[in-house]
């Protein structure tokens, strides 16, 4: 009773809205809930690029089985090698015990002995010879010992039967196993992505940058990028929306989401007015309740299928005032990646303030807007010298003035 009662008073909402769901009741904003102890942010998509979401109360099971192909490639592999042996081994189970249903109303098992008599199959004397020649006709292995005789026309159209199914179920289960070694999944594990994000100036700009990188020779066609803001929101109706999906432009009007993924990359979002991190500022950059969710596609260059690698940065990945470290040398006829580098960074001068505080500055003092701190000081200090110039100025002119008057009074 304890427990119910502690978590009564941490979700409140849920007393008032039992019918919320669980994820929307775990995401509620801040200000709805009397509790506002920090609480872990729950990833939606993991460092790996797996989907942390799972599906339940899926009443209509009845779907996966309209799909039984993609069903069957989705399963993992124990469960696709369970199933593989048991369809093979189940069919010739069921038409070896027709071949000895056949041969047991023929009566071929009462004339085992008998030279004159025609079975239907030859040396079928038994369920397990019935079952080793249903293997050997669907397999086509045919060793020759046990053959069926043209007298036999019930056992003519099983043979039939059983070689069509039989090259169907092939071409199902040998097409499933082929799809499944051959998917590209395994292609994105050395597609890499920077352990964290960072957010400096580049070009007189606050942006926000990631890296990414291809550890194989061969190459990914057609690479694209693209990024998403995963945070929940609350309308102005009221209505709340859980892990709401917001586009962050990395490049897309101007073409640079298209890469030629050859060395590591460095992808920048340019904080302006439709980027979602515009009001946000180094101080309450940690306060926020977010995730960035980061898409890599293209083709396997081998293969020519599709394939797709994902990552996540949450707040305490996303470093304020940091740039990455270079990892391309040029060497001797040859450029040089050096991976150990590709995670790290280094801090630089970086403004605290969000790209709103900082476009507001720059428009009243008609500053670049990559003002700094440092920039300023140096325009004070130039402000300084050239009052300071200015006075020495006057007390030059008049010392000489009254020199002059001291000439002129002495003649």
């Amino acid at each position: 009773q304890g427990d119910s009662m502690d978590q009564d008073v941490e979700s409140p909402v849920a007393i008032h809205q039992p019918k919320l769901p669980k994820q929307a009741r775990d995401d509620l904003p801040r200000h709805i809930s009397r509790d506002r102890t920090k609480r872990k942010i729950q990833r939606y998509v993991r460092k790996d690029g797996k989907c942390n979401v799972h599906h339940g109360n899926v009443r209509e099971t009845y779907r996966y089985l309209t799909d039984i192909f993609t069903t069957l490639v989705d399963l993992k592999w124990r469960f696709n090698l369970l199933i593989f042996v048991m369809v093979y081994t189940v069919t010739w189970l069921f038409f070896g015990m027709i071949w000895w249903l056949i041969a047991y109303i023929r009566g071929d098992m009462d004339h085992i002995e008998d030279p004159s008599w025609t079975p239907c199959v030859t040396n079928l004397n038994g369920f397990v010879s019935a079952f080793l020649f249903s293997i050997e006709t669907e397999t086509t292995i045919g060793y020759g010992y046990r053959v069926i005789t043209d007298k036999c026309p019930e056992g003519i159209i099983l043979l039939l039967i059983q070689s069509v199914l039989g090259s169907i179920v092939n071409a199902f289960m040998v097409g499933c196993m082929f799809v499944k070694i051959s998917q590209p999944k395994k292609r994105a594990e050395t597609l890499v992505f920077s352990t964290h994000a960072v957010i400096s100036m580049r070009d007189g700009k606050l942006c926000l940058m990631f890296r990414v990188g291809d550890l194989r020779n061969s190459h990914i066609v057609e690479a694209s990028i693209r990024a998403k803001l995963i945070k929940s929101k609350q309308t102005s109706e009221g209505e709340f929306i859980p892990l709401n999906q917001t586009d962050i432009n990395v490049g897309y009007y101007t073409g640079d989401d298209r890469l030629f993924l050859v060395s590591p990359l460095i992808i920048s979002h340019e904080i302006n007015q439709q980027s979602p991190f515009w009001e946000i500022s180094k101080a309450q950059l940690p306060k926020e309740e977010l995730e960035i969710v980061v898409i890599l596609e293209g083709m396997v260059e081998a293969t020519g299928m599709t394939c797709q690698a994902r990552s996540s940065y949450i707040t305490s990945e996303i470093l304020w005032g940091y740039r990455f470290t270079p990892v391309l040398t040029l060497e001797d006829g040859f450029y040089e990646v050096d991976y150990n580098s590709f995670h790290e960074t280094y801090e630089t001068s970086t403004p605290s303030l969000s790209a709103k505080e900082l476009a507001e500055l720059a428009s009243r003092a008609e500053l670049p807007l990559s003002w700094s701190v440092s920039s300023k000081l140096n325009q004070h200090a130039e402000l300084e010298t050239e009052e300071e110039e200015k006075n020495l100025e006057e007390q030059t002119e008049r010392n000489g003035d009254v020199a002059n008057l001291e000439n002129e009074s002495k003649v």
